[in-house]
């Protein structure tokens, strides 16, 4: 009896003692948390403001980097949600109709602090009082590759187009690497090619309503050894994004 007695005690203390660590995090999280920016925006559609708070929790007391980035959402009606955002920095929204529906979508952006400026991305909608995640484009698809002679090949496969790049200036650097020998290319190599960096907002010629413009940078030895842009241009239409056109900027090399 006793012994029995003695592990419903150990059993009561342990359950208690998790108890009481579960609401010590969650004051914590209360404590710690910060609102980064509160918005007042139509997002449901019913032209009523609804209370949009951007909220974060830093990694510690003097970081800018957040840990922890949502959004607490109430309606002019009452309800609630709440949006999950990929840690970061400088989170802010924008009331943007990008799906064309006559309702402000939400388009999230955040630092990553990596390297080449990348940032996360993320677009909602509340019509209607229902909240869905909206897709972003895709990455180009890109073919890229070193040629004989400092040169390199660029081929979107989106538009079957390919472009030729002359990177002679650059010989001495690539010869250093070890990458060219006499002008010729010692192994096939492949350019890098990044994700999105950076996705605007813009308005799309011949098209009613905002879109949207992907910056994708292709570098050559290394990341800072910046080759050019693809920027991409695309507009929601038929619950998909369509692309309108690609633009190829070089980089003349610094």
């Amino acid at each position: 009896m006793r012994k029995e007695l003695l592990f419903a005690f150990v059993a009561f203390f342990f359950m208690s003692l998790h108890a009481i660590a579960g609401s010590f995090a969650q004051e914590q999280q209360k404590i710690n948390h910060k609102v980064i920016i509160s918005y007042q925006e139509d997002i449901t559609g019913d032209g009523n403001k609804d209370d949009i708070i951007l909220k974060g929790i830093p990694y510690s007391d003097n970081a800018n980097y957040l840990k922890e980035i949502w959004a607490d959402i109430i309606t002019y009606t009452g309800k609630k949600y709440r949006i999950d955002y990929e840690p970061g920095y400088d989170p802010k929204i924008s009331f943007v109709d990008l799906n064309h529906d006559g309702v402000g979508d939400l388009f999230q952006t955040s630092g990553t602090g990596g390297s080449g400026g990348i940032q996360n991305y993320r677009l909602d909608t509340l019509a209607n009082d229902k909240l869905i995640e909206l897709s972003l484009p895709k990455a180009l698809n890109i073919q890229a590759h070193f040629e004989d002679h400092y040169k390199a090949k660029i081929t979107f496969l989106d538009t079957n187009k390919t472009y030729t790049v002359n990177l002679k200036d650059r010989k001495e650097d690539y010869q250093r690497l070890g990458l060219y020998s006499n002008g010729r290319l010692n192994e096939p190599t492949e350019l890098m090619v990044d994700p999105y960096a950076v996705i605007e907002t813009v308005n799309i010629k011949g098209k009613q309503g905002l879109g949207l413009k992907a910056y994708q940078r292709i570098s050559g030895a290394y990341h800072a050894d910046s080759i050019g842009d693809a920027i991409s241009y695309w507009y929601y239409e038929n619950g998909k994004w369509s692309l309108v056109k690609i633009n190829w900027v070089e980089i003349d090399d610094q």
